[in-house]
């Protein structure tokens, strides 16, 4: 009979400990080191190596970073600082001195306060959990007239540091893949990378950060000379100030470890929102800390002190405005560089240095009481605007007192129109926002009643970016979601911890009206629960576009993608194509056009920033490279011959000119060529740079696969007939065209158009269905967005539709 009191010596002995040393222990726990391996560790990344290249800008030793995406969803990060550190490590024998930094944790220049005094890589771990995260990783180091490279795989170097060039720049450059069997994505944001290096520029005075993307095109460069001041003037676009210029304080106060700065730049405008950012040694704390704490103490004390001591408050009577007043319509900005400053966590969400708080309250008592009694025009705004804010706030209340008598907020008496879920337990429970009532009755019959709540919303909700508290309480519509959700509204009563779903579910249509819906809808969760997006609460649905019926047999796609992969899969069972004595068929066929839709698409994406059909072109003649660059008579033939097989391909194609340029950096020629396009001259350059990178390269592999089945025409063989096509793109159109026959394929442009059971089938099953959580990375990008677009400002938006009308996919018109 087994010992109850058996310790289980066996199976937990000395052998069953693991010690993980070194970059195993990152490649084992990445979130220990970076958050998690969703789309936040992937961009935390990026933001580690660029840190260390804020650090040489505020050491004063560097001016400029760039940063490129590049096609294969690599980064490189290059700046002009001093560069790493090359050469015998002093304490670490056998070792250079750059792998000492790119592969020993806790190994760096920042803990030491001669070479950094105020830094935001503290723990000495980014960049080498870059390197330990990522497929392979490249560095070159440019210092003392010399360029010294290495290269790593997961973490390991490959071979010695050694000396590849001569230079007479300085600084360093990273560029790294990230791991995909470690991230859950390694597709980069450049939106997202974009918000923060602006964030970075903004917050350094005088640094230059670009940031390019090679699968796009898109590019941006950072420079901002008033620093925190244009800072705040860039959140409050789209609104009108209260005062011109922004308020911008500034002190240098001396702490035990040494010189700190304290930064704050602050301005109202006549909204009703508040967008106070915090930051640390150029780290945007999310979480605020003590710093936060500082500011608005005295932001409170102080105003309160100068409107009692002016009677600007007098129509309040007894009741003082609260700080939730003080901060209505603010855009503020608080930096602070401070030595020996300590985060919570690695991702550094929150300060917790306590004398933070202290520099900033007593620093911001004194300057803004001084801006104030110096400039009362902007004083009595700033009051008027606070004591406006106050009595709005008594009003709401009094307005939510009256709501709540008849019921509307009263989480006790919940809405009719809701169907509720059984469960209790908010971690498993749901509800679905659906767009009409129609849409809501089929997601009613069809959810799962034990989990799943439905909430039908009658037309479009109110627009909160242009509305008071008071007048947002007022909303019948807004009262009712309110009221579903369970947490209250406004700083006095709002609980996120008594939220009662923790999947809430944007369901509308997939036209022009369901797209507005959706975006009044995240403005009010934006603005008004950013709690609900910050702990990943909001998601929105995905209802299938398309569906694909023969017979009693149906399947539904989420996009044109799915199709596409769904007809090819079906059109090449029973298909050949035939090319002289080569028959391709089943997989093989498949694979084929496979290739050929990625050309296209990859064709597509070069178009962006040249003219693909010259691109297509190159390609297709298969013997442009780097060595053929480099021979001047075969490149004045290769532009010839790149010019007639661009026409014979495009014959709409008009080229201006056609020249060849000299390259000297890489003693090469460049072909240039100037096309027309929609009317607009376009240049496209086949240059070194170009055909060294990811996106020729993978043009060129994937061409190279297409062209093992020799030239065209082909027979294109299936059980309808056979028919003469002259390429493999037309092999595709001809499997799709094959796979249709016989099949109905409807495109939903609605909800409504689904019975119960295709709605739970394809939107709600939890076993099936996809959705989107809704997240935000950039918070002072997604307020500019929101405030152009769902803002009184005319302009603004204006520009903002004609600067991306052309990157618009999906117009429903």
């Amino acid at each position: 009979m087994p010992n109850p009191n058996a310790t289980g010596d066996a199976e937990y002995g000395t052998d069953t400990i693991k010690v993980l040393e070194g970059l195993e222990a990152v490649r084992k726990r990445p979130h220990m080191y970076i958050g998690d391996v969703g789309a936040r560790g992937l961009h935390h990344l990026v933001y580690e190596v660029v840190d260390n290249s804020v650090d040489e800008a505020m050491a004063g030793r560097a001016s400029e970073i760039n940063v490129v995406i590049r096609a294969d969803n690599s980064v490189t990060v290059v700046d002009n600082g001093s560069g790493i550190p090359v050469g015998p490590h002093p304490t670490v024998k056998g070792m250079d001195t750059l792998d000492v930094v790119l592969t020993k944790l806790h190994a760096g220049g920042k803990f030491e306060s001669n070479a950094y005094k105020v830094s935001g890589g503290l723990h000495g771990v980014g960049v080498t959990c870059v390197n330990a995260l990522s497929e392979w990783l490249k560095v070159e180091v440019y210092r003392e007239g010399k360029v010294w490279a290495q290269r790593y795989e997961r973490g390991n170097p490959m071979g010695k540091v050694s000396a590849i060039g001569e230079t007479q720049r300085r600084g360093t450059k990273i560029t790294f893949k990230p791991d995909a069997t470690i991230f859950e994505t390694t597709d980069f944001s450049f939106e997202t990378l974009s918000g923060r290096l602006r964030e970075l520029a903004f917050l350094n005075a005088g640094l230059r950060i670009t940031i390019e993307d090679e699968r796009s095109g898109k590019k941006q460069e950072f420079l901002f000379k008033d620093g925190i001041r244009e800072f705040v003037s860039y959140l409050n676009k789209g609104r009108t100030a209260l005062y011109e210029p922004p308020v911008a304080l500034r002190q240098e106060v001396e702490t035990e470890r040494g010189t700190a700065l304290v930064e704050i730049a602050l301005q109202w405008n006549d909204g009703y929102d508040e967008k106070v950012f915090a930051f640390a040694n150029n780290i945007h704390n999310h979480e605020g800390g003590t710093h936060l704490i500082g500011f608005k103490a005295a932001l409170t004390r102080t105003i309160n002190a100068y409107g009692q001591k002016n009677n600007l408050f007098k129509d309040l009577k007894d009741e003082l405005p609260s700080g939730e007043d003080m901060r209505e319509g603010l855009a503020a900005v608080i930096s602070i560089r401070l030595p020996g400053a300590s985060f919570e966590g690695q991702t550094k969400t929150r300060l917790s240095n306590t004398e933070a708080k202290s520099m900033v309250e007593t620093m911001l008592n004194e300057r803004l009481g001084s801006y104030l009694e110096e400039n009362p025009n902007a004083a009595k705004r700033i009051c008027a605007k606070v004591s406006e804010a106050a009595r709005a706030r008594i009003a709401a209340r009094k307005a939510r007192e009256t709501v709540r008598r008849k019921g509307a907020l009263d989480s006790a008496s919940l809405p009719g129109k809701l169907a509720d879920c059984q469960s209790r337990d908010p971690a498993e429970s749901e509800i679905y926002l659906v767009e009409g009532d129609s849409a809501g009755g089929s997601a009613k019959q069809g959810r799962d009643r034990r989990i799943q709540a439905i909430l039908p919303l009658r037309g479009k909700i109110l627009n909160v970016e242009k509305a008071r508290f008071d007048k947002m309480l007022s909303s019948a519509e807004i009262a009712t979601m309110i009221t579903a959700f369970g947490t209250g509204i406004g700083p006095e009563e709002y609980d996120i911890a008594k939220i009662r779903y923790h999947k809430i579910v944007i369901m509308t249509d997939a036209d022009v009206d369901g797209s507005h819906i959706r975006t009044l809808l995240l403005t009010f969760f934006f603005r008004q629960m950013p709690e609900v997006v910050e702990k990943g609460y909001l998601y929105i649905a995905q209802p299938p576009l398309y569906r694909v019926a023969k017979g009693k047999k149906e399947s539904y796609m989420k996009d044109e993608a799915a199709l596409d992969e769904y007809l090819l899969g079906l059109g090449t069972e029973h298909a050949k194509l035939v090319s002289g004595d080569v028959v391709i068929a089943g997989k093989d066929l498949a694979r084929l056009a496979r290739d050929a839709i990625a050309y296209r698409a990859l064709v597509a994406r070069a178009d962006r920033r040249r003219d693909g059909r010259i691109v297509d072109a190159a390609v297709r003649l298969g013997d442009l490279d780097l060595e053929l660059l480099k021979d001047h008579e075969k490149v004045k033939a290769q532009v010839q011959k790149i010019f007639e097989r661009a026409q014979k391909l495009h014959p709409e194609l008009e080229v201006r000119l056609a020249k060849i340029e000299r390259d000297e950096e890489h003693a090469c020629d460049a072909l240039v060529f100037q096309t027309t396009v929609s009317g607009a001259p376009r240049e496209t350059r086949l240059d070194f740079d170009y055909l060294s990178g990811a996106e020729w390269g993978e043009l060129a592999a994937i061409h190279a696969a297409l062209a093992d089945i020799g030239p065209g025409p082909y027979q294109f063989e299936a059980p309808e007939g056979t028919e003469e096509i002259p390429d493999v793109f037309a092999a595709v159109e001809a499997i799709k065209k094959a796979a249709a026959q016989g099949q109905t394929i409807q495109r939903y442009k609605g909800l409504g158009e689904m019975n119960p059971e295709q709605l739970w089938e394809t939107t709600m099953d939890p076993a099936r269905r996809t959705m989107l959580q809704v997240r935000v990375d950039d918070t002072a990008g997604a307020n500019e967005v929101f405030s152009i677009l769902m803002g009184d400002a005319v302009e603004p938006r204006r520009e903002f539709i004609e600067k991306n009308a052309l990157d618009v996919q999906n117009l429903d018109i």
